[in-house]
């Protein structure tokens, strides 16, 4: 089961971050080609296309300032995320 929506003040999934955060460059490896430094954990490949990155650019106005998204935690080879609160609920 996937998190639908991680910020609760988004109302739309569309409206929602595009990506994860920002990485560190660690070695041009090749032509066009680049070895990012990952969080531990992810088990995924850490050499992109160019192709596949966007520069990081720093939000222009007050608003555009968002938490970071919750890593999960993996159990049972399952993503879970902590909740803080309910805020509506139906019986």
């Amino acid at each position: 089961m996937e998190n639908k929506n991680i910020y609760l003040d988004r109302l739309l999934k569309k409206l929602d971050q595009k990506r994860y955060r920002s990485f560190r460059i660690s070695k041009d490896t090749s032509l066009g080609t680049f070895q990012l430094e990952l969080l531990k954990g992810w088990a995924i490949h850490n050499v992109f296309n160019e192709n596949l990155l966007t520069r990081c650019n720093e939000p222009q106005f007050k608003n555009q300032h968002m938490k970071p998204v919750p890593l999960p935690t993996i159990i049972n080879e399952e993503k879970e995320y902590e909740v803080e609160e309910v805020r509506k609920y139906r019986k």
